[in-house]
Protein backbone atom coordinates (compact mmCIF):
# COMPACT_ATOMS: atom_id res chain seq x y z
CA UNK A 1 0.00 0.00 0.00
CA UNK A 2 1.20 3.56 -0.85
CA UNK A 3 2.20 5.03 2.76
CA UNK A 4 1.21 8.26 2.27
CA UNK A 5 -2.57 7.62 1.49
CA UNK A 6 -4.25 6.71 4.98
CA UNK A 7 -8.31 5.17 5.87
CA UNK A 8 -10.98 6.71 7.20
CA UNK A 9 -14.27 5.79 8.88
CA UNK A 10 -16.51 8.88 8.45
CA UNK A 11 -19.31 9.42 10.68
CA UNK A 12 -22.52 11.14 9.19
CA UNK A 13 -21.40 14.69 10.61
CA UNK A 14 -17.36 13.84 8.83
CA UNK A 15 -19.56 12.72 5.78
CA UNK A 16 -21.88 16.22 5.69
CA UNK A 17 -18.51 18.32 6.38
CA UNK A 18 -16.78 16.62 3.46
CA UNK A 19 -19.92 16.34 1.18
CA UNK A 20 -18.00 18.50 -1.41
CA UNK A 21 -15.28 16.49 -2.24
CA UNK A 22 -17.47 13.50 -1.70
CA UNK A 23 -19.65 14.93 -4.26
CA UNK A 24 -16.80 15.80 -6.42
CA UNK A 25 -15.56 12.10 -6.55
CA UNK A 26 -18.99 10.72 -7.33
CA UNK A 27 -19.32 13.78 -10.07
CA UNK A 28 -16.24 12.73 -11.33
CA UNK A 29 -17.05 9.12 -11.68
CA UNK A 30 -19.96 9.34 -13.02
CA UNK A 31 -19.33 11.81 -15.48
CA UNK A 32 -16.20 10.07 -16.48
CA UNK A 33 -18.79 6.72 -17.35
CA UNK A 34 -19.28 4.75 -14.54
CA UNK A 35 -21.53 2.64 -13.96
CA UNK A 36 -22.51 3.81 -10.46
CA UNK A 37 -26.33 4.04 -10.52
CA UNK A 38 -26.66 7.68 -12.11
CA UNK A 39 -27.39 8.93 -15.43
CA UNK A 40 -25.83 11.95 -17.25
CA UNK A 41 -26.41 14.72 -17.31
CA UNK A 42 -25.04 14.42 -13.84
CA UNK A 43 -24.60 17.56 -11.38
CA UNK A 44 -22.94 18.43 -7.58
CA UNK A 45 -26.06 19.14 -6.66
CA UNK A 46 -27.22 15.38 -7.27
CA UNK A 47 -24.13 14.03 -5.56
CA UNK A 48 -24.93 16.23 -2.79
CA UNK A 49 -28.68 14.63 -2.42
CA UNK A 50 -27.22 10.90 -2.80
CA UNK A 51 -24.20 11.92 -0.12
CA UNK A 52 -27.13 13.59 2.64
CA UNK A 53 -28.82 10.25 1.88
CA UNK A 54 -26.18 7.91 2.97
CA UNK A 55 -24.85 10.51 5.96
CA UNK A 56 -28.59 9.47 7.06
CA UNK A 57 -27.94 5.73 6.49
CA UNK A 58 -24.12 5.86 8.23
CA UNK A 59 -26.58 7.66 11.25
CA UNK A 60 -28.86 4.49 11.47
CA UNK A 61 -25.96 2.19 11.32
CA UNK A 62 -27.21 0.41 8.15
CA UNK A 63 -23.09 1.09 6.70
CA UNK A 64 -19.91 2.41 6.81
CA UNK A 65 -18.00 5.06 4.58
CA UNK A 66 -14.35 4.45 4.16
CA UNK A 67 -12.26 7.66 2.56
CA UNK A 68 -8.98 7.09 1.07
CA UNK A 69 -7.26 10.55 2.17
CA UNK A 70 -4.11 11.81 0.61
CA UNK A 71 -1.71 14.22 1.88
CA UNK A 72 -1.62 16.47 -0.83
CA UNK A 73 -5.11 16.11 -2.46
CA UNK A 74 -7.24 15.18 0.42
CA UNK A 75 -10.24 12.74 0.29
CA UNK A 76 -9.49 10.98 -3.10
CA UNK A 77 -11.82 7.67 -2.81
CA UNK A 78 -14.52 5.84 -1.18
CA UNK A 79 -16.29 2.79 -0.24
CA UNK A 80 -19.26 1.71 1.54
CA UNK A 81 -20.02 -1.35 3.16
CA UNK A 82 -23.45 -1.68 3.46
CA UNK A 83 -23.89 -4.45 6.43
CA UNK A 84 -27.64 -4.08 6.66
CA UNK A 85 -29.26 -7.10 5.81
CA UNK A 86 -31.79 -9.73 6.58
CA UNK A 87 -32.34 -11.45 9.73
CA UNK A 88 -31.08 -14.72 7.91
CA UNK A 89 -27.95 -13.12 6.74
CA UNK A 90 -26.44 -11.33 9.63
CA UNK A 91 -22.64 -12.96 8.08
CA UNK A 92 -23.11 -11.10 5.23
CA UNK A 93 -22.24 -7.17 3.49
CA UNK A 94 -22.78 -5.79 0.48
CA UNK A 95 -19.53 -3.78 -1.07
CA UNK A 96 -20.98 -0.43 -2.61
CA UNK A 97 -19.56 2.25 -4.71
CA UNK A 98 -15.76 1.92 -4.88
CA UNK A 99 -15.11 5.20 -5.79
CA UNK A 100 -11.47 7.12 -7.05
CA UNK A 101 -11.26 10.43 -8.39
CA UNK A 102 -9.90 9.95 -12.41
CA UNK A 103 -6.44 12.40 -11.14
CA UNK A 104 -5.60 9.54 -8.23
CA UNK A 105 -5.98 6.28 -9.90
CA UNK A 106 -3.48 3.82 -10.11
CA UNK A 107 -1.83 4.56 -6.84
CA UNK A 108 -2.91 2.34 -4.64
CA UNK A 109 -6.26 3.82 -3.11
CA UNK A 110 -8.75 1.38 -4.30
CA UNK A 111 -6.77 -1.57 -2.72
CA UNK A 112 -6.23 0.63 0.48
CA UNK A 113 -9.83 1.01 0.48
CA UNK A 114 -10.83 -2.24 -0.02
CA UNK A 115 -8.41 -3.70 2.50
CA UNK A 116 -9.40 -1.65 5.15
CA UNK A 117 -13.11 -2.09 3.90
CA UNK A 118 -12.25 -6.32 4.55
CA UNK A 119 -10.65 -6.02 7.83
CA UNK A 120 -13.92 -3.54 8.91
CA UNK A 121 -15.76 -6.49 7.92
CA UNK A 122 -14.15 -9.16 9.78
CA UNK A 123 -13.91 -7.09 12.92
CA UNK A 124 -17.89 -7.04 12.68
CA UNK A 125 -17.96 -10.98 12.32
CA UNK A 126 -18.85 -10.75 8.41
CA UNK A 127 -17.76 -13.58 6.34
CA UNK A 128 -19.20 -13.50 2.74
CA UNK A 129 -18.92 -10.02 0.76
CA UNK A 130 -20.86 -9.39 -2.23
CA UNK A 131 -20.49 -7.13 -5.09
CA UNK A 132 -21.52 -6.36 -8.75
CA UNK A 133 -19.99 -4.21 -11.05
CA UNK A 134 -20.52 -3.33 -15.14
CA UNK A 135 -19.20 -6.32 -17.27
CA UNK A 136 -16.21 -5.59 -19.14
CA UNK A 137 -15.20 -2.66 -17.04
CA UNK A 138 -11.88 -1.78 -15.52
CA UNK A 139 -13.55 -2.36 -12.45
CA UNK A 140 -14.38 -6.12 -12.84
CA UNK A 141 -10.75 -6.58 -13.51
CA UNK A 142 -9.75 -5.42 -10.52
CA UNK A 143 -12.07 -7.30 -8.55
CA UNK A 144 -10.51 -10.87 -9.76
CA UNK A 145 -6.73 -9.35 -8.99
CA UNK A 146 -7.87 -8.32 -5.59
CA UNK A 147 -9.19 -11.83 -5.28
CA UNK A 148 -12.82 -11.69 -5.76
CA UNK A 149 -14.68 -14.95 -7.33
CA UNK A 150 -16.85 -14.26 -10.20
CA UNK A 151 -20.59 -15.76 -9.84
CA UNK A 152 -21.53 -15.10 -13.49
CA UNK A 153 -23.11 -12.13 -15.41
CA UNK A 154 -26.57 -10.59 -15.60
CA UNK A 155 -27.34 -9.32 -19.12
CA UNK A 156 -29.38 -5.37 -19.88
CA UNK A 157 -28.90 -5.31 -16.43
CA UNK A 158 -28.45 -1.64 -16.06
CA UNK A 159 -27.80 1.50 -17.85
CA UNK A 160 -24.23 3.25 -18.44
CA UNK A 161 -24.68 7.06 -17.41
CA UNK A 162 -24.82 7.75 -21.20
CA UNK A 163 -28.04 5.55 -21.59
CA UNK A 164 -26.25 1.89 -23.08
CA UNK A 165 -27.49 -1.17 -21.67
CA UNK A 166 -24.93 -2.74 -19.99
CA UNK A 167 -24.33 -6.45 -17.86
CA UNK A 168 -23.63 -6.73 -14.54
CA UNK A 169 -21.12 -9.27 -13.72
CA UNK A 170 -21.64 -10.43 -9.67
CA UNK A 171 -18.85 -10.99 -6.97
CA UNK A 172 -18.53 -12.84 -3.42
CA UNK A 173 -15.25 -12.93 -1.36
CA UNK A 174 -15.05 -15.36 1.60
CA UNK A 175 -12.98 -13.87 4.53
Amino acid sequence: MNTSLQIKNLTRDEILTHIDALAGILENCVNGGASVSFMLPYSPDKARIFWRGIAESVARGERLVLVCVDAQDGIIGTVQLITDQPENQPHRADVAKLLVHEKSRRKGAAMALMEALEAEARARDISVLVLDTSTGSGAETFYQRAGWQKVGEIPRYALMPDGAMTATSVFYKFL
